[in-house]
């Protein structure tokens, strides 16, 4: 069915269990993983908190240290399965379009992600990347709560 799934995280509780079903969904389809994250390009004026640091090189080493942590969880799950597994870390000013390249270059035929459900005012302020991967995405997309 499926060869090639991409997982993003954020390192969320709700990430976590769409790594599992995706790490699952690729064992039971004998496919391979990609976990991705994705952290929103350095700006000296920001709305995350982690971008309020000294400066764009502790962005980045902060960034860095998060990636390692949030795809340490995509890599521990495919290997207790026995699903192979690579990972990418990536900075981008708009993620969701990060998590589609990605998918396209990898030759990912699914992408397995969660969906956080925030609604109303919050839905709007702080946006959603798995609203904008759905939109944009040619590729199917699986959205886990």
């Amino acid at each position: 069915m499926y060869k090639h799934i991409l997982i993003p995280t954020d390192g969320s509780e709700l990430s976590e269990r769409a790594i599992e079903q995706g790490v699952t969904l690729a064992k039971s389809s004998h496919a391979r993983v990609t976990g991705i994250t994705v952290f929103p390009t350095f700006h000296t004026f920001a709305v995350t908190p982690m971008m309020v640091t000294d400066t764009a090189e502790q962005y980045r080493k902060d960034c860095q240290a998060y990636g390692e942590k949030y795809l340490g969880v995509v890599e521990r799950a495919a290997a207790a399965a026995g699903v192979p597994c690579e990972t990418v870390q990536a900075t981008r000013a708009h993620p969701y379009e990060a998590i589609i390249d990605t998918a396209s270059e990898k030759g990912c035929d699914l992408i397995v992600m969660a969906s956080h459900g925030r609604k109303g005012v919050s839905a709007v302020l702080l946006g959603s990347e798995t609203t904008k991967v759905l939109t944009h995405s040619r590729i199917p997309v699986l959205v886990c709560r």
